[in-house]
């Protein structure tokens, strides 16, 4: 691995691989790939790398089902979004981590009337910006669903106040949604540069936020630590399911970036897929699988169009993380090659009433290994567990 600087002078980290032309006939004559591992994004902007600190393991904390936005109108609504930055605040003062996940319905969309769910998604953000720690966020199923009317607003009590963007006119406080494209570009003008979120390329529409991001070593002259691929598991505005142009895109993506599957992958989306179904704990978790609650089961994305496939074939992708089913925080091996884990119901709206919590994420170089486990909202931890296979 080496540093090379780009037209601005800013140093990037590159891979540096060497091929032999099948015309060549002597081995003196090489030609260089240099493969730039920054990605380049549809909004313009450039995202450098995240980075290990020097004598620290690298440590990440996923917030997953947040659901800010819900009942606006009511009382108990703002009262959940309040309890649920609470949580996250909770969270962050504990762990102190490096970076954050923010791993799908961020807002319930579905409960929000107007365009204004950027106001929601900046309130869900907050807690990890003021107090400067980098993030990154994906899409669940709720985040951009269709505004669902409460029928009581159509009986005599009429449509409530509602609370429309500040530079708003009439026609941005109608009755429309913000889509996934809006939310990224609004979290983006707002983050303080702390955003490491991404929009996809065109041809992965609808699939909104599919990206991936490099930590490396604190020592310049080692190997980067991990390779964080993040995808768009689909849901609200399109079906449930991870498509085959954004598998291929993985392949593509990971094959240029990690050819000799030397760096460790971990994989975030939102929906599981139907690989959890077959790797649930039947009743009570037990080994080798760890966790705490078991409570329902598993929603899975409506289709398989080979993403796992791809990822058990993968010796460097170590697990992959999910939300959607607020009721499961368990983590199980699959197919003894990998991890396949939930986080942990982080907020306070959406359904069921099981104490809250986020999955903690600590990669170590030194010996390397990725451990995890899970931090409540009442400071206990539980579910540690290894993911490095030996």
């Amino acid at each position: 691995m080496r540093y090379m600087k780009d037209n601005n002078n800013n140093k990037k980290l590159v891979d540096i691989y060497y091929y032999s032309k099948k015309t060549m006939k002597k081995p003196s004559l090489f030609q260089i790939i240099i493969i730039v591992l920054s990605i380049p994004t549809t909004t313009g902007r450039t995202v450098g790398n995240l980075r290990v600190r020097e004598g620290s393991p690298f440590k990440i904390a996923i917030f997953a089902d947040l659901h800010f936005g819900e009942d606006t109108w009511t009382d108990w609504g703002p009262g959940q979004d309040v309890n649920s930055v609470n949580v996250m605040s909770a969270v962050l003062d504990a762990e102190t981590p490096d970076f954050v996940v923010y791993l799908g319905d961020v807002v319930t969309a579905n409960n929000i009337a107007i365009q204004n769910a950027s106001l929601f998604w900046d309130k869900a953000i907050s807690p990890t910006r003021d107090r400067g720690i980098p993030w990154a966020t994906l899409f669940g199923n709720h985040d951009d669903a269709s505004f669902v009317w409460p029928l009581d607003w159509l009986s005599s009590s009429g449509i409530p106040p509602l609370r429309c963007p500040a530079a708003s006119d009439d026609d941005g406080c109608t009755f429309r949604g913000t889509t996934r494209v809006e939310l990224i570009q609004e979290e983006i003008k707002s983050s303080n540069a702390l955003s490491y979120s991404m929009i996809s390329p065109k041809e992965l529409w609808p699939s909104v936020s599919n990206y991936v991001l490099l930590v490396e070593s604190s020592d310049h002259s080692k190997p980067p630590v991990a390779l964080l691929y993040f995808l768009d598991s689909g849901g609200g505005s399109y079906p449930e399911v991870i498509s085959n142009a954004q598998v291929e895109w993985f392949k593509t993506k990971s094959n240029t970036l990690n050819p000799y599957l030397r760096i460790p992958e971990l994989i975030f989306w939102h929906i599981p897929s139907k690989a959890y179904k077959k790797v649930a704990p039947r009743l009570w978790i037990t080994k080798p699988c760890v966790g705490s609650i078991n409570k329902e089961k598993v929603v899975a994305q409506e289709a398989e169009n080979g993403m796992m496939r791809v990822l058990e074939n993968r010796s460097s992708v170590k697990a992959v993380f999910v939300g959607h089913n607020h009721g499961l925080d368990w983590c199980c091996p699959y197919k003894d090659k990998l991890w396949l884990c939930f986080a942990r119901h982080t907020g306070y709206g959406g359904y069921g009433n099981w104490p809250r919590g986020s999955r903690i994420l600590e990669i170590s170089e030194m010996p390397f290994r990725i451990k995890t486990w899970i931090r409540m909202e009442d400071g206990s931890v539980h579910s540690e567990v290894n993911l490095t296979y030996d």
